[in-house]
Parts: structure tokens; C-alpha cells; sequence
């Protein structure tokens, strides 16, 4: 049996043709594989992080960009998640006014780039809901972040030793500056950032550095999954969860079917 002569796509072209050809080619895949990975790696306006597992049992993460289609996991459309019974804890931070009808629980990952993006919505929502929500922040470092566990102590040091409102200011304060996705607050600007709010840097240092906080935040981590919560940010409106990055619209009606009692 004869070998089979496959035509060449560039056969009986000058070299200098061939040349340009090959190089078309050439960019044409490289932007074909840009555009996937941008694809893969942006969020969504919903976009949240969440853990999965590998075939071993081991963690790792997954960024769902909340496309709309139904994994199977998700509540179809028209069904509601069913609520959670969050309830508040003494040494919880509470933001709004402490009677308020309605309790937002966020669990959150200060790395997170889609908590960044998610934070000032809740800020909106605590303008537009004002004397209506008060708003509870809990710690749900992710593992593939590097620094969010030492972030989520550092806050805590700061509210033991500054209060509610310079705990929420740190907070404010990372979300604002970090450029997010692990690392992106360095560990050793944490000091100064508690000066800044008006904390004592030495205090601070010696809480942060003696990992005192560390448990309390494990014991977020540990809370939360026993909720549901698998991914950054998730929400909890009077128990109702709401995963990801939503935008204020997309909270806005189910803020107002908790105020209605419903």
C-alpha cells in the first residue's frame, strides 16, 4: 500500500508568502488561547470563589463565574434556597443598627477578588437599608489565599483591641487597598494599617504575633460549613443564602421579601 500524499497548504508559495502565512497562523492561536484564559480566569458580576476537590480528596479551587446554567447543585429557577438558621454571637462585629429586622452574614475571604468587588455592595446596601439591616462579617479564609488567614486575625486583634468601629475600618481599609488573589496586602503593611485606624501598633503586634485570633477564625471557617457556605463571598439575608458577587439589584428584592416577612 502506497503512502498518501496529503496536499500542503502552503505549496508552490514564495517564501516570503509562506513566512507572513506562518506568522498569521501563529497569532491567530496565541489570541484564541488568550481569550479562553481570559475567559476562565475573569468574574462574572457573580462571581465567587469556591473549593472543590480533586480525584485524591485534596482542596482546590474553582472560580464559578455563575454562567446561569443549572449544575444540579443550585436551586432551579422559581425555587428559593431554603434558609439557614445563622444566629448572631456575642463576639460577633455587628455594622447598622443592632435591632434591625433584617441580618445580613457574610462570610468572606479578604484576598477574595470577588469579596473586593462584593464589599461595596453591601455598603450600598447598608446606605439604601439604613436603621433596616445590620451587617455581620465573618472570616472564610481560603486556603490558595496565602495571607487572608493572617488578614482575618489582624481584624480581629483590631476589634479586641480598638471595638467595633476600628474592626470594620480595617476591613474597609484592606478591601480598598489589596490588589486581591492571595497576596495582595502585604503581611508586613498589617501593623501600620492599625496604627492607621488608631489601634496600638505594639498591642497589635504582640496579638498578631502570639496567633491568639487564630482559632477564632478557624471557628468561622468551621461555622460556616456547617451552613452550606463552600465558596467567597456568601451572604445569608435572615437566613435566605446568596452566593457570589451579586450585584445590589440582584440582593435588593430578597432584602425587601425579608423586611416583608416572607
Amino acid at each position: 500500500m502506497s503512502d498518501e500524499i496529503k496536499p500542503n497548504l502552503f505549496a508552490g508559495a514564495s517564501p516570503k508568502l509562506t513566512f507572513i502565512m506562518g506568522v498569521a497562523t501563529g497569532v491567530a492561536v496565541v489570541s484564541l488561547i488568550g481569550f479562553v484564559v481570559a475567559l476562565a480566569t475573569s468574574g462574572g458580576s457573580e462571581g465567587w470563589f469556591k473549593l472543590g476537590q480533586k480525584g485524591d480528596g485534596s482542596k482546590v479551587a474553582a472560580v464559578n463565574n455563575n454562567s446561569g446554567n443549572n449544575n444540579g447543585n443550585q436551586p432551579a429557577p422559581n425555587q428559593p434556597p431554603a434558609k439557614v438558621n445563622v444566629p448572631i454571637k456575642d463576639s460577633d462585629y455587628i455594622r447598622g443598627d443592632q435591632n434591625a429586622p433584617v441580618t445580613l452574614v457574610e462570610y468572606s475571604d479578604l484576598e477574595c477578588p470577588f469579596c473586593q468587588r462584593f464589599h461595596p455592595v453591601m455598603e450600598q446596601v447598608m446606605q439604601q437599608y439604613a436603621g433596616k439591616v445590620r451587617w455581620v462579617y465573618r472570616h472564610f479564609p481560603l486556603s490558595f489565599h496565602a495571607n487572608a488567614q493572617k488578614e482575618a486575625e489582624a481584624s480581629e486583634c483590631v476589634g479586641k483591641l480598638g471595638g467595633r468601629d476600628k474592626y470594620w475600618q480595617y476591613i474597609d481599609k484592606i478591601f480598598e487597598r489589596t490588589t486581591a488573589n492571595g497576596t495582595g496586602f502585604a503581611l508586613a503593611d498589617l501593623p501600620k494599617l492599625a496604627k492607621e485606624v488608631g489601634v496600638n501598633e505594639s498591642k497589635f503586634k504582640t496579638c498578631l504575633d502570639s496567633g491568639e485570633m487564630a482559632a477564632k477564625v478557624q471557628n468561622d471557617i468551621k461555622e460556616g460549613t456547617s451552613y452550606g457556605v463552600s465558596g467567597t463571598p456568601t451572604t445569608f439575608v435572615n437566613g435566605t443564602p446568596v452566593e457570589g458577587a451579586v450585584p445590589f439589584e440582584q440582593i435588593k428584592p430578597i432584602i425587601e421579601a425579608a423586611l416583608a416577612g416572607e
